[in-house]
């Protein structure tokens, strides 16, 4: 952020088919037969662009999520979409979710600097490791990776990728039609990385894109999933349940920049949160209540094992949750795991009630009630020491986007919390962070 500018919020739109929440795609209000229509995402994007949020946001799992039979799954790969979104948009930030554990550096590089290119310098990489044995077996693996190994691998696998973006200098192509050089080749320079996971020579076959790096997301929030974001990451998605715990996290996670030479401000937190909107707070817990009548048992139960690394089937949806491992024995999504087996101890609920209150964010925060209440909702976690920003998980689609961007946004433009134009081009002009220096030219 300048100092000349008072502190906004930074929002970005998380898309999910029909919504976030589970049985979403049972309501009349979704859509759930566009599943691979690209002209309902460059719709969704569209809206989330005439609300001035900073991006979208696309998930992506390297398996089927869940079971078919009970939820609306599959749909595109998210860096073909989003170019598809690109052409349908001006200003809007386009980030997509790619694992490093089951890709190549040289391969995502190369991707996400064409999709820079593309939108003209509004691309983000949301760096995952992979949580799950399903998606190993996928890539000719029985067991998954040790979740330690996996961020080793994603560190040489960022720093692979920012050699490769860095290895075409801004001024390298010359277009010198009379003399015959179309690049300076002076400065486009092979890498020559050779490291435990990686060898790769360079130079990429793409030039420097406008951003000269994709805005770097990071979603995890174990120790190593903190510890990497302190390094690398410019926006960190994050799931937490209450302000208390957001605070927590948020001091947490700034306090680790310095050791990396970095300041707070170059690292936006931005907590998921699902707001169930209604007109009056009592129609907005009806349609909570609508879709959660609507979840079906068995795939909540599925999901919630999956998450505790237990399975719960057969057990009474009305008795506890069972006695489950310890965190350091997940080689899963570590940080979820405890989110969940603690929102059930603190709470006391039963596995019914706790597939309920997940059914909506998977363990992120969230809230229903009236366009003022979610605004007021978003400034406190804002305004003390909680957040960023939000990453806006609607609980149902294209509805749920529209009420926000329709009825809370204008609320909180008139506090003052949120832009009323865009006054950049790019995803990192929108989050308020540098163009990255050419390393490699300094060197």
């Amino acid at each position: 952020m300048t100092a000349s500018r008072p502190r906004q919020l930074h929002l970005n739109a998380f898309l999910l088919i029909a919504g976030h929440h589970d049985a979403a795609w049972r309501h009349p209000r979704t859509e759930p037969d566009r599943i691979v229509d690209r002209r309902y995402f460059q719709q969704l994007a569209q809206t989330a662009e005439r609300g001035l949020l900073d991006s979208v946001f696309l998930a992506d799992g390297l398996a089927l999520w869940g079971n078919a039979r009970h939820n609306a799954l599959g749909g595109f790969e998210p860096l073909t979409l989003l170019s598809a979104l690109a052409a349908a948009t001006e200003r809007i930030g386009l980030i997509a979710t790619v694992s490093t554990t089951f890709n190549e550096p040289f391969h995502t590089a190369r991707k996400f600097a064409s999709l820079d290119h593309i939108s003209e310098g509004r691309a983000g990489w949301n760096i995952v490791t992979s949580g799950t044995v399903q998606e190993a077996r996928n890539f000719g693996q029985d067991t998954h990776l040790e979740h330690r190994l996996r961020y080793e691998r994603a560190r040489e696998f960022v720093e692979v990728a920012t050699k490769l973006w860095d290895s075409w200098e801004d001024d390298a192509i010359l277009l010198d039609r009379e003399r015959g050089v179309y690049a300076d080749t002076d400065r486009v320079r092979e890498i020559e990385h050779r490291g435990e996971y990686f060898g790769v020579q360079g130079p990429l076959n793409v030039p420097r894109s406008p951003q000269g790096y994709p805005l770097l997301v990071q979603a995890g929030s174990s120790e190593d999933g903190k510890e990497f974001a302190a390094q690398y990451a410019e926006a960190v998605f994050t799931a937490q349940q209450t302000l208390a715990d957001a605070q927590a996290f948020y001091k947490d996670l700034k306090s680790r920049l310095a050791r990396y030479g970095r300041t707070e401000d170059q690292l936006l937190v931005l907590p998921g949160i699902a707001p169930v909107i209604g007109s009056s707070e009592a129609e907005a817990r009806a349609l909570e209540q609508e879709l959660t009548e609507l979840q079906v048992p068995e795939y909540g139960l599925a999901q919630l094992s999956g998450m505790l690394g237990t399975d719960l089937t057969g057990l009474p949806l009305d008795g506890p949750l069972p006695e489950l491992p310890e965190e350091r024995d997940i080689n899963g999504n570590k940080s979820r795991f405890t989110l969940v087996a603690e929102l059930a101890r603190r709470d006391n609920l039963t596995l019914r009630e706790l597939i309920a209150r997940l059914g909506a964010g998977r363990g992120h925060h969230v809230f229903a009630g009236t366009p003022e209440q979610v605004a007021d909702h978003l400034e406190e976690w804002f305004t003390e020491g909680g957040a960023d920003g939000f990453n806006i998980m609607p609980p149902h689609l294209p509805g749920g986007l529209e009420n926000f961007v329709d009825h809370v946004v204008p609320i909180l433009q008139q506090r003052g919390l949120f832009r009323t134009e865009y006054t950049g081009r790019t995803l990192r002009e929108h989050y308020g962070l540098r163009r990255p220096a050419n390393r490699l030219t300094s060197a």
